[in-house]
């Protein structure tokens, strides 16, 4: 089961569309599930799903995290979500046997179980409960994906980071002494690419959050020091350090 569905991060409240696929399943039901395919380990930043690749599988995520990234026709890359232990990707392609809408790719060592597509076909025809909470899920997803744009589609670059970065927080958060450490490593690239803006933007907003003390970075590594200053911000309120 997925550990971090219980973690409570620096802004609290309840994120139904980030709970993990088996942690929706009954026990039995999710220990048939991971029977039905082989386990396999992806090393970091290997890829394991490409954008645009012919269906042949899904992957049930058991250890490490994923980011989930699609390519525009211009070149520009967007990252859409980031999936760990618990998770199902790839399971739309493979139900509708359609090429894949994006590229997901280890973040770290990755433990998942391949589950040939006609076998995951056949498994859900007998198991209505898991297909239901497959339906579920794509709707939170949805949901979820909905909610982000209308929001992003109207707040400066400022605010949508300060989101991004308590939502990071909130479901990827370990607490330090310094504050909140990002326990997924993304670049201010992948970053830039989740807020809908360019580098340049993202890395200009990053120096003035660290100025002012509210946050702390490295070579792909976050602290999060300041977490009511970024609320402020993400609440288009005008915030003092």
């Amino acid at each position: 089961m997925n550990d971090s569905a219980d973690r409570t991060g620096p802004i609290g409240g309840g994120w139904d569309d980030r709970v993990p696929f088996l942690a929706r399943l009954e026990q039995a039901d999710g220990a048939a599930l991971q029977e039905l395919g082989r386990e396999v380990i992806y090393q970091p930043r290997s890829t394991l799903l490409h954008q645009d690749e012919p269906t042949t599988h899904a992957l049930l995520v058991l250890n490490g995290w994923t980011k989930v990234t699609a390519v525009h026709p211009n070149g520009y890359q967007a990252l859409l979500a980031l999936r760990g232990p618990g998770d199902i990707i790839g399971e739309s392609a493979a139900l509708t046997q359609r090429p894949r809408s994006a590229t997901v790719t280890a973040l770290e060592r990755v433990r998942a179980v391949v589950i040939e597509h006609e076998r995951f076909r056949v498994f859900l025809s007998r198991f209505p409960d898991v297909a239901f909470q497959l339906l579920a899920l794509a709707s939170d997803r949805t949901r979820a994906a909905d909610r982000r744009n209308l929001q992003f589609a109207s707040v400066p670059v400022r605010e949508r980071l300060a989101v991004l970065l308590l939502d990071l927080a909130q479901i990827h958060g370990k607490r330090t002494t310094e504050g909140w450490e990002v326990a997924v490593p993304l670049t201010k690239q992948e970053l830039a690419g989740a807020v809908s803006a360019s580098r340049e933007m993202v890395q200009r907003e990053l120096k003035s959050l660290r100025d002012r003390g509210v946050i702390s970075t490295g070579r792909r590594s976050l602290v999060i020091m300041r977490p009511d200053v970024l609320q402020r911000i993400a609440r288009a309120e005008s915030p003092t350090a």
